[in-house]
């Protein structure tokens, strides 16, 4: 995720449809000097209704923009509820549980140390799962070596670490750690965090139809094709500037799109998931009362991971 920092407005600019409107002015460029040479009087447009082609296509440009922004603020809401979850179960395990008869406390802080780390290792397990990269360096501090090597033969990391976190609750409960009460209660935490890891599979598998991308790009390169034509003959020689300005937006509209469709690829454009991850961990090795926490990822070079 791009984090607010200083506003360089024109550098910003050039480096996100650099390329694109760099082709687009030298185009312009060429064609009013073809024109005004003589060579393209037969191709111009003067009587194309630009104002309204361009009306259609913003209309359609922003439709799908909003499609994509809908797509990345719900994968960064199913996240706050990940991060929110990861709290209640943390705080419900840390107060709710008792020692076991004839279990001390220093058993008792071990299997809350085991179920709330079981909790980080999901939550990076969930992350390094959306990106499509492996998780074993993330999680390897917070499972043991015979439960890693378990976990190399599972297809979905995070739902196995789920299934020992439901596992160790019955446990729990078997020897007298929790009541029915508070059972019900943490499960129904680990409910709500696989209603949010499926929401964010959803998104994750689900891209959006070829059409919304297809066709929104051909009709904004159709577009800034045919805008100098048409305008050519009104404007003259300032035809580069003002297509240009114009082509711009209609550039910067279709990148915004595609760049905000997939919030989970590993790109600036993501949700930070790093980020996220890190605070959850943070916040439960917190409640286990260890002082020796790792610092919050900080932007690097205006980018929150």
């Amino acid at each position: 995720m791009i984090a607010p920092g200083q506003r360089r407005l024109v550098l910003a600019t050039l480096r996100y449809v650099g390329w694109p409107l760099l082709a687009l002015l030298v185009y312009d460029i060429t064609v009013v000097v073809l024109y005004k040479q003589g060579y393209l009087h037969w191709a111009a447009l003067n009587l194309i209704p630009i104002s309204l082609l361009g009306s259609v296509i913003g209309i359609l440009v922003a439709f799908r923009n909003t499609t994509s922004y809908a797509r990345w603020w719900e994968a960064r809401t199913l996240w706050g509820a990940i991060v929110n979850n990861s709290r209640s179960l943390a705080r419900q395990v840390t107060t709710a549980m008792r020692s076991a008869p004839g279990a001390s406390a220093s058993e008792l802080h071990e299997m809350q140390r085991r179920m709330i780390y079981y909790q980080i290792a999901w939550a990076h397990a969930l992350r390094l799962h959306l990106r499509r990269q492996d998780p074993w360096d993330e999680i390897a501090p917070f499972l043991s070596p015979s439960e890693i090597a378990d976990l190399r033969g599972q297809k979905n990391i995070p739902v196995a670490i789920q299934q020992w976190q439901s596992r160790l609750l019955s446990d729990m409960l078997d020897k007298g750690w929790i009541d029915m009460t508070k059972w019900r209660a943490m499960d129904e935490s680990l409910n709500d965090l696989v209603d949010a890891q499926g929401g964010a599979e959803r998104i994750k598998n689900t891209p959006m139809p070829r059409q919304y991308d297809y066709i929104p790009q051909l009709c904004v390169q159709i577009f800034c094709v045919v805008l100098p034509l048409a305008m050519g003959a009104s404007m003259g020689w300032f035809t580069p500037l003002g297509s240009a300005l114009v082509g711009f937006v209609f550039l910067a509209l279709d990148k915004i799109g595609r760049d905000l469709e997939d919030p989970f690829d590993n790109t600036v454009h993501d949700i930070p998931l790093t980020s996220i991850a890190r605070t959850i961990e943070i916040n439960l090795r917190q409640m286990l009362g260890e002082t020796e926490l790792p610092p919050p990822v900080v932007p690097v070079n205006n980018v929150l991971w």
